[in-house]
């Protein structure tokens, strides 16, 4: 009797964990069944075939807008037309005569102009910015910021008439400051530094405030704690930082001034040799008829040096981002 009471609830907990215990057949997932990858895949690759017919308008337009002129425009550059057939031929003529006699002294004439602009802008520009920077007076920079966006963008004829009637011969400041009597002219080369200013100073303000903007103070602070001047600060800390912008924004300058064309067209016109006035000439016949495809050579030659300046800016802007960003 002893025996059979001391085996039951030995047996009734075996009972248990048999009952408990899971039947047989196949073993269950040790853990997280892994997501399928291939899945994944496919749905990667069915958001990027549905991202192409957004972005197909806008390669179409680049196709049409930018790729048949630059197309047509190196085509004609290397092909030279027979007078008396009217059949074109494969050439590099019309390039070798856009760098050549007064047409190279044109690119030249441009290229320096760009340079002296760009230059004095970059200065100019940027002690104007710095000023604003600095400033305790958030409402100057209101002003200044709203001024260099209306005056950057006038520019062309508007603004030859303006300076005409300004600094011209006959203008109203030429005539109350006697600037005839100084050898002044505003129909030369310093006339037209003069006009580019005008636009390009509030262009490079706009440009390189962002930049001075990116400049901490902590590290001013940090360099006055350590016994470093103002202008210690700025030499080893500021301009080293400011550098790539810098360059960058007289880059920029130098494409503005070297693209200009209307102002230098309406306030000097031939009298002053320039590259974008000597195409303007050829395309339109006033000095020796069927030039065109040489017109279309020395627009290729500003391709190429607005494509060396891009080619320039692009890292110094990146460069800049990195280190003020």
């Amino acid at each position: 009797m002893a025996d059979q009471t001391a085996s039951s609830p030995a047996g009734s907990g075996a009972a248990v964990l048999a009952a408990s215990a899971p039947a047989a057949g196949p073993a269950a997932p040790a853990g997280p069944v892994p997501p399928v990858r291939d899945g994944g895949r496919r749905r990667r690759r069915g958001a990027r075939r549905h991202r192409w017919p957004v972005v197909v308008p806008f390669f179409a337009f680049l196709a049409v807008c930018f790729g048949l002129p630059a197309g047509t425009m190196v085509y004609g550059a290397f092909t030279v037309v027979d007078p008396a057939s009217g059949e074109g031929r494969f050439s590099t003529e019309n390039v070798g005569g856009s760098l050549s006699g007064a047409y190279a002294t044109g690119l030249t004439g441009s290229v320096e102009l760009s340079l002296v602009t760009a230059l004095l802008a970059t200065v100019i520009g940027t002690l104007i910015a710095q000023a604003v920077v600095s400033s305790p007076r958030p409402a100057l920079r209101g002003v200044v910021v709203s001024a260099s966006g209306v005056l950057a963008n006038f520019s062309g004829a508007p603004l030859a008439f303006a300076f005409i009637a300004t600094l011209g011969t006959t203008g109203t400041v030429t005539q109350l400051l006697h600037l005839d009597r100084t050898g002044f002219s505003l129909y030369s080369f310093t006339g037209l530094v003069l006009a580019y200013l005008y636009f390009m100073v509030p262009l490079m303000v706009v440009t390189v405030l962002p930049a001075l903007d990116g400049l901490r103070s902590q590290w001013q602070e940090a360099a006055a704690s350590c016994g470093a001047t103002r202008g210690q600060y700025w030499r080893h800390v500021g301009i080293p930082v400011l550098t790539p912008s810098l360059l960058g924004g007289a880059v920029l300058m130098f494409g503005t001034a070297f693209a200009s064309h209307a102002t230098a067209a309406v306030m000097v016109g031939s009298s002053q040799p320039l590259i974008t006035i000597q195409i303007a000439n050829a395309l339109n016949g006033n000095v020796l008829v069927g030039q065109e495809n040489l017109a279309l050579a020395m627009s290729l030659n500003m391709v190429v040096i607005a494509l060396l300046v891009m080619a320039v800016q692009i890292p110094l802007q990146r460069r800049s981002t990195r280190w003020l960003g």
